[in-house]
C-alpha cells in the first residue's frame, strides 16, 4: 500500500480555517452589535466520515449505531455523514484521508494501513499470547495500549489523527475453502486473501497471499484469483455472497484472534471542538462498542445457522494441526519484528505481561462453558 497523501490534500478552505474564521466572524459580529441568525448558531457541525466497507455490509450497520448515539447524545449539534468505502477514498485509503483533512473521521481497522509501519497490525491482528479481543481491548485503554498507538501514529510516523478503539471482535474464521483441508500440508500453494500480519503469518505457512478489501473478495474468487479467503465473520461473509463460490467455512484461528474496530479522527478538527463535543465522539465509541457485539452476537449466530442450513456449507472447526502451525509461525515472525524495530519489541512486551496477567485471572475463573451447553443441548456441536 502505498502513501497517496499528496494526492489527498484538499483545495480550498481547511475546516480548521473554516472553524477559526467562524469563530472570529461571530466575534466581530457580537463586537459591532449584529447578532448571528438563531438558524445559523444552532446550525450542527457535520462530520464527515467514511468506513471501509461497502455498503451493504453489517459493519455499516455498526457504523450506524455509532453515529445514532453521537447524533442524539450531542442533542444534533453534530450530525454525521456517514459514507461507504470508495464515495471519497479507497477503503485502504482512509488514514490518508483522515491524516489529510479530506475526511474528518474514519470507520475502519488498524490493519489496513500496516503498510506505513507493521506495528499498526500489533492493534488488531498481532501475536495472540493467548488473550481475546476483549482482553486486547482491555489492553488498549488499561494497559498503555493507548499511548503506544498515539507514539506510533503522532510520534513516529507523524499523522495528524486521534484513534480510538471499540468493539472487541470475536476471532475470526480461517476461512471459506472450495476443499477439505485438515493439515498444514494442505494449505500448500493455496492462493488466499487476508490481511497486515496475518499475510505475513500464512505466507511463511506456505500460501500465496493477497491483500483486498472486502468488496473485491467474491468477484476474485469467482475469476479464479483466489483458492481461499476470509474476511470476518458470518454476517459479512454471507452478504458477500461467500456460499456460492466455496462449500466449507472454517471457524476458529489464530491469526486474527483479537481484532477491534478503530475510530479515526482528524486531530485539527478534533481539537477545535468544544469539550463536550469531543467526549461524546470518544465516549460514544464505548457505547457503540457494547451495541455492536450486542448486535453481532445476534446476527453471526442466525447467518451462521442459514450458511448452514439454507445454503449446505459444511462448517468446521480449524485443526488442531493447522492451529499449531499458527502458533509455530508465530514465534518465527515475532523474533524477526522485535529485531527489526524496537517499537515492535516494546508493544509485544507491554502485549505479553497484559496477558500473563490478565488472561491468568480470565482462564482460570471461566467455568466450562462447553461443558454447560452439552448439558442442556446435547449433541449441537457434534460437526
Amino acid at each position: 500500500m502505498t502513501n497517496s497523501s499528496n494526492a489527498l490534500k484538499p483545495t480550498g478552505v481547511s475546516r480548521r480555517s473554516f472553524l477559526t474564521k467562524g469563530a472570529l466572524a461571530g466575534g466581530a459580529a457580537a463586537a459591532t452589535g449584529l447578532a448571528a441568525p438563531a438558524v445559523l448558531a444552532q446550525a450542527p457541525l457535520v462530520v464527515r466520515m467514511q468506513t471501509s466497507w461497502p455498503a451493504s455490509d453489517i459493519w455499516m450497520d455498526f457504523a450506524r449505531e455509532y453515529i445514532e448515539r453521537v447524533e442524539q447524545m450531542s442533542g444534533g449539534r453534530l450530525q454525521v455523514d456517514l459514507l461507504p468505502a470508495g464515495a471519497v477514498v479507497g477503503a485502504f485509503q482512509v488514514m490518508d484521508a483522515v491524516h489529510d483533512g479530506v475526511l474528518d473521521a474514519a470507520h475502519t481497522v488498524p490493519v489496513y494501513w500496516y503498510g506505513k509501519h507493521k506495528a499498526a497490525s500489533f492493534f488488531g491482528t498481532g501475536p495472540v499470547f493467548g488473550g481475546s479481543a476483549t482482553t486486547m481491548l482491555s489492553w488498549f485503554y488499561q494497559g498503555g495500549g493507548d499511548e503506544l498507538y498515539r507514539e506510533l501514529t503522532q510520534d513516529r510516523l507523524g499523522l495528524d489523527v486521534y484513534g480510538f478503539m471499540g468493539f472487541p471482535m470475536f476471532a475470526q474464521p480461517f476461512g471459506w475453502f472450495k476443499t477439505e483441508v485438515n493439515t498444514r500440508e494442505d494449505l500448500q500453494g493455496f492462493r488466499y486473501r487476508t490481511v497486515g500480519l496475518a499475510a505475513d503469518l500464512l505466507q511463511a505457512m506456505g500460501m500465496s497471499v493477497a491483500q483486498l478489501p472486502g468488496g473485491e473478495i467474491v468477484p476474485a474468487m469467482e475469476r479464479g484469483v483466489l483458492d481461499a479467503f476470509e474476511f470476518n465473520n458470518p454476517s459479512s461473509d454471507l452478504r458477500f455472497g461467500s456460499p456460492d463460490v466455496a462449500d466449507h467455512y472454517y471457524l476458529s484461528s489464530y491469526h486474527q484472534a483479537s481484532e477491534s474496530f478503530e475510530f479515526l479522527f482528524n486531530k485539527d478538527f478534533f481539537d477545535d471542538l468544544d469539550p463536550d463535543l469531543q467526549a461524546i465522539l470518544k465516549y460514544g465509541v464505548e457505547a457503540a462498542s457494547t451495541s455492536n457485539t450486542a448486535t453481532a452476537m445476534d446476527n453471526y449466530s442466525a447467518d451462521l445457522l442459514r450458511i448452514r442450513d439454507e445454503f449446505g456449507v459444511q462448517i468446521h472447526r480449524t485443526s488442531e494441526d493447522i492451529l499449531a502451525a499458527q502458533l509455530e509461525a508465530w514465534d518465527v515472525m515475532i523474533e524477526q519484528l522485535e529485531a527489526e524495530d524496537e517499537l515492535n519489541k516494546r508493544i509485544m512486551d507491554s502485549q505479553r505481561a497484559w496477558v500473563e496477567r490478565v488472561t491468568y485471572f480470565e482462564l482460570m475463573n471461566a467455568p466450562d462453558y462447553e461443558l454447560a451447553y452439552e448439558h442442556f443441548f446435547p449433541g449441537r456441536l457434534a460437526l
